[in-house]
């Protein structure tokens, strides 16, 4: 291992990578990171590729999650040129019959929305409101912190038993269908919240999905659903201006072929041109863990039941993108979704479960949900004035068993099923928004395999590094006995989405995973987390690795 020495070495310069070397790098650490596309960024890029005149996100557009983030924030990205814009409303849900509940910046106008739909239904979202206000900091704290988060957990559970103990539990719970029952008289709140819990592989029946889609709204109502002036690609940028100003170093293009090891020990990476980085105190993954274990790192260094733990692996559901150029704006039947960054396109609650059941069920949706952003809206600079650059995208079976269309659609996108489904998607659109069609200029098609091909953490387009569903999270995630960032190879973290807290543009798991490499080098072996890191081996399948 010749070709370069640091002190770690960061595979992937998606944003938890960029935060983890950042994280470091404010450490006095010398970073490389290794980045398999021409560009950084990883599922947080733009390009002129519609038309070029109109910018569009690859991936994520809107950063809800990113301005809540304590590892974010914390890095004052605001300072390396990153500037957020709004929308005058952060998310409608229009409905076919011509109403539309609008969760605006300001939760009174989101009330006076909501009422509309039922008697008290205002009263009833402004106490969800109290309780985020409430419970919201402690609960981000406990979230974003490596598994178990002691002290923002015991600030919490004091929270929580003020504000109603089993009670409130028993509500952060519930299936979101259910909470829409129990607490509202009409549609509006419930669609709201629903929406919000199926942006992750969650459906209105799932357990759980109250506490995702009421977390995700909440953080829209205190902070909104922003996004980066100029695209996607200015949130990296700042990340790396960040980064090289102390020292780091990206190298793109540069493929990770395998994590050495030696003694239990990570020693480097070597890239697939053979290129080797020795890293003289850690490697960081963010890369999917099935592609960590018995893919960079091999079985042979690895516990036995490590392998049988990835067997059982669980991917998010996979993803269809359409992106537009439009001559004008949507023209929406209803006022309401016309000032909204983020539009949610389902009739009803029961449109959202059928949505979700034919995917459950390996079949692509007829008439999919989908999840569509108005980034001219959101940010003038993204399009020329007067039109709209937008996208919308719909989950898909990660294995397509059928249609439960009438085009016979089983799984290979080749041109004709990817016409296929885009019309579907803008059957969608149309049906809220008549002569939508009609201002469209350009248009890309992002087919699941499109998405993996630009980025590898994407698998299938799976946009969260595994399933949200609570078999596979906190001390489950990735694999039983988890919620932390250290592997069974001593000096190696996982740093991606797959790690607790999971996906999003949030950089925890990045920030996680550089704070465990800096405690291991302070005092290896003697801190509480090294006791944490030592069960999780063991539960994993032992201290000692094992031919698998």
């Amino acid at each position: 291992m010749s070709d370069g020495t640091a002190d770690a070495v960061v595979v992937g310069a998606g944003p938890n990578g960029l935060v983890a070397a950042n994280v470091l790098a404010d450490a006095g650490w010398q970073v490389t990171v290794l980045e398999t596309q021409p560009v950084p960024g990883g599922a947080v890029r733009s390009d002129r590729g519609v038309h070029p005149e109109y910018v569009h996100d690859l991936f994520s557009s809107f950063h809800p999650l990113a301005v809540a983030s304590p590892a974010i924030s914390a890095l004052r990205l605001e300072e390396w040129g990153l500037t957020w814009s709004h929308a005058p409303a952060v998310l409608a849900h229009p409905m076919a019959d011509g109403r539309c509940p609008v969760l605006h910046r300001d939760a009174e106008h989101t009330a006076e929305s909501l009422e509309a739909f039922g008697a008290g239904d205002g009263e009833a979202y402004l106490r969800l409101v109290a309780l985020w206000d409430r419970l919201g900091p402690d609960l981000m704290q406990a979230l974003f912190t490596p598994f178990p988060p002691l002290r923002p957990a015991a600030a919490l559970a004091a929270e929580l038993r003020a504000a109603g103990g089993l009670r409130l539990l028993r509500m952060l719970l519930l299936p979101v269908r259910r909470l829409g029952e129990e607490e509202f008289s009409g549609p509006g709140g419930p669609l709201l919240l629903g929406g919000c819990a199926l942006h992750a592989d969650f459906y209105p029946e799932s357990p759980a999905s109250t506490a995702f889609g009421w977390l995700l709204a909440m953080i829209g109502q205190r902070h909104g659903w922003p996004v980066p002036a100029g695209g996607a690609q200015s949130l990296t940028d700042a990340l790396v201006r960040r980064l090289e100003a102390r020292g780091g170093t990206v190298w793109c293009g540069a493929e990770a072929a395998r994590v050495v090891v030696g003694g239990g020990r990570a020693l480097g990476v070597v890239t697939t041109e053979g290129q080797a980085v020795r890293a003289r105190r850690a490697v960081l993954a963010d890369v999917p863990a099935p592609a960590l274990y018995g893919g960079l790192v091999g079985w042979d260094d690895l516990p036995s039941r490590l392998r049988d733990d990835m067997r059982r692996h669980q991917w998010d559901f996979a993803t269809f993108k359409v992106d537009w150029a439009l001559s004008g704006p949507i023209p929406w039947a209803a006022p309401g979704p016309a000032g909204a960054g983020t539009v949610h396109l389902a009739q009803d609650m029961d449109h959202l479960t059928r949505h979700t059941a034919q995917i459950c069920t390996g079949r692509v949706p007829d008439r999919p949900f989908s999840l569509l952003g108005q980034m001219t809206t959101a940010d003038p600079s993204r399009s020329p004035a007067g039109t709209e650059s937008a996208w919308a995208y719909t989950h898909l079976p990660q294995h397509v068993r059928g249609d439960a269309g009438e085009d016979g659609l089983d799984g290979r996108w080749g041109p004709a099923a990817r016409e296929a489904m885009a019309r579907r998607v803008e059957d969608q659109v149309e049906r809220l928004a008549p002569g939508f069609r009609d201002r469209i200029t350009a248009r890309r098609v992002l087919a699941p395999p499109d998405l993996q091909s630009r980025d590898q953490n994407l698998v299938n387009g799976a946009l969260n590094g595994g399933t949200a569903a609570v078999h596979q999270q906190l001390v489950f995630r990735p694999v039983p006995g988890s919620g932390r960032p250290e592997t069974p190879v001593r000096g190696l973290y996982l740093a991606s989405a797959s790690a607790h807290p999971g996906g999003g543009v949030h950089g925890a798991c990045g920030a996680n995973a550089a704070r465990a490499a800096l405690r291991s080098a302070r005092a290896p072996g003697r801190a509480l987390p090294g006791a944490f890191a030592a069960l999780q081996r063991a539960l994993a399948g032992g201290d000692t690795p094992r031919p698998g």
